[in-house]
This record gives structure tokens, sequence and C-alpha cells, in this order.
């Protein structure tokens, strides 16, 4: 089922293997099998791919979406799925090639991290505004 449903969605955005392959961190292998049924993709990239077609986890695994469920034929201007990171044991972490290039984040680059209860991001800073206040 899953298999089916990731072909469908797929096709119906207009993404080859390689491209969804790109979008998740994947190899073209590996949508291929997934969606022969030769294997089954993790957790975390069934939420990914959940999130870049904009269905429900529960629609991607457990139901076959066809005509009748709506799907949006193009992707929400501006959201990336770039994929798991892991963290070093002093906190670091590597930004994923691509997320790079989106943002044009080069070494170097500041970048600002914010969160709540959930979730954290990163944003690009450039050079930080002056505040004055008074006369």
């Amino acid at each position: 089922m899953i298999g089916m449903n990731i072909k469908y969605l797929r096709n119906k955005r207009g993404f080859s293997q390689e491209d969804l392959a790109e979008k998740i961190g994947v190899s073209r292998q590996s949508v291929a099998k997934w969606e022969n049924g030769e294997s089954l993709p993790d957790i975390q990239k069934c939420a990914d791919m959940a999130m870049l077609f904009e269905v429900s986890l529960d629609a991607l695994v457990m139901s076959p979406i066809d005509e009748t469920v709506e799907v949006s034929e193009e992707p929400s201007e501006g959201r990336y799925v770039f994929g798991m990171v892991k963290v070093g044991e002093r906190g670091q972490v590597v930004i994923p090639k691509h997320a790079r290039k989106v943002y044009d984040i080069k070494a170097g680059d500041k970048l600002l991290v914010v969160g709540d209860k959930r979730g954290m991001a990163f944003a690009k800073i450039g050079k930080m505004p002056i505040f004055t206040f008074g006369g």
C-alpha cells in the first residue's frame, strides 16, 4: 500500500524518483524499492514524505491514496524536508548540502538558533541591526 501511495504522490507532484530521493536524502534505488514493495522506508522517511506531499502520515502508510483524496499538485512554496542530521559530541550539527544551497549558507556564516515546545530552528543572520533608544 505505501509503495503505491509513494508512487502516486510522487507522480502527482511531477517528481522523478531521483527528485524525491534528493528531497528526502536517500538513493533513487531506495525509492524504487519502496514503490515496488521490495522494502519499506523507515518512520523518519515516511514522516519526511508525508510533510513533503502534505498528507497525514496515516494516509501515506495506511490507506490507498487515489483521486478521491485531495492532494495538491504543487508543494507549498518554500517548504523543504532536508532529512535528518546527527548531533556530534560537542553539539555540532552538519547542515545538509541542499539546505546550505537553498539558504546560501557558507562556512563562517552565523546562524540564530531559536525554539519553543514544538522544536527548534536555525535562521541565517547577516549583520545584526543596531538599535538605539532615546534621542
